[in-house]
């Protein structure tokens, strides 16, 4: 099985991914928080900085673009692959009502004429793949079955599908019914994205969906950058794996943010996830959200990392 690394925007970038890579890997692909073109540019400072190939040797990276603008998408892709890119991949996921309400991300799933005119236009102008990121709809999953005979009619390079609809954002369960009828009509490559947090959840999925090969893991792998050796290899990687993880995303932010309160900010956003994977950690995380210097929240993940085991699923 291929194990794909989800886009979170705000966490994911190439300091996280980086440690990551070093300290657990096991993943075949990773994926890029989103770039959001427009007329002016193809990517700001930042976007930029995040995708630069320097940032991300040794891994396998793939560019997500954000828009419903077909120039914008050709453009930013060109210019993606004038540093070294032979795959993009557009995000037509993202749950977020700033972006919905522009009719971007999973926004642009409501409007299947105007966006199967979208893909029409960008395979037509650019000669390096794309992948589609997709939610099965915005307001119902009946949409789907129009949208999957508008993603048949191009050759993707994969169809990553988030089976709940926008309104759902990461509510309620994923709509299985419909991901299977997506295994039996798409002409592309499908590859399962949602809900994996533990391996009893891949061991319940494999065995509803044996010709599944890929995977894409976002929270399950924030929650617990353990949980891909756990389902490859069966190995629990120790506390210490965790603690240089944690170490080096910390001096790296350091390094290159600026200001206690940015680098707190990050870390907080961190340890929302992480937090769960120690015994006993509710007071600690509210402790470390409560931080207002480094100094403060050196001592409590210190402690933490003192007092408390890694938890592992029985």
């Amino acid at each position: 099985m291929k194990f794909y690394f989800a886009p979170m925007e705000g966490i994911t970038g190439y300091i996280y991914r980086t440690a990551y890579h070093t300290y657990f890997g096991g993943i075949d692909k990773y994926f890029s928080p989103f770039i959001a073109p427009n007329q002016n540019r193809s990517f700001n400072a930042k976007e930029l900085n995040d995708i630069l190939p320097g940032h991300n040797e040794g891994m396998l990276l793939v560019p997500q673009i954000l828009t419903n603008r077909q120039e914008d998408f050709i453009r930013a892709a060109k210019d993606l692959k004038g540093l070294g890119y032979k795959e993009v991949n557009l995000n037509l996921g993202c749950p977020s009502r700033t972006v919905v309400s522009k009719n971007r991300g999973s926004g642009f799933l409501a409007c299947p004429k105007e966006l199967d005119q979208f893909l029409e236009d960008v395979f037509s102008n650019l000669d390096l793949s794309i992948s589609i990121k997709t939610r099965i709809g915005r307001d119902d999953p009946g949409e789907f079955y129009r949208l999957i005979e508008i993603y048949n009619k191009y050759p993707l390079k994969e169809l990553i599908i988030h089976p709940r609809i926008q309104r759902d954002y990461y509510k309620n369960h994923p709509n299985l019914q419909v991901f299977s009828d997506a295994l039996k009509l798409s002409r592309n490559p499908v590859c399962y994205n949602g809900d994996l947090f533990t391996t009893d959840d891949f061991v319940d999925f494999i065995r509803q969906f044996p010709e599944t090969d890929t995977v894409m893991l976002g929270r399950g792998i924030l929650s617990d950058p353990g949980l891909i050796c756990r389902v490859k290899n069966g190995e629990l990687p120790d506390k210490q794996r965790y603690r240089e993880f944690h170490d080096a995303v910390y001096r790296e932010y350091q390094e290159v943010l600026f200001g206690e309160k940015t680098v707190l900010f990050k870390m907080k956003e961190l340890w929302s996830y992480m937090g769960t994977n120690f015994t006993n950690s509710g007071k600690y995380v509210k402790k470390i959200r409560k931080c207002e210097k480094l100094s403060a929240y050196e001592s409590i993940v210190e402690d933490l990392f003192q007092e408390q085991e890694i938890w592992h699923e029985k």
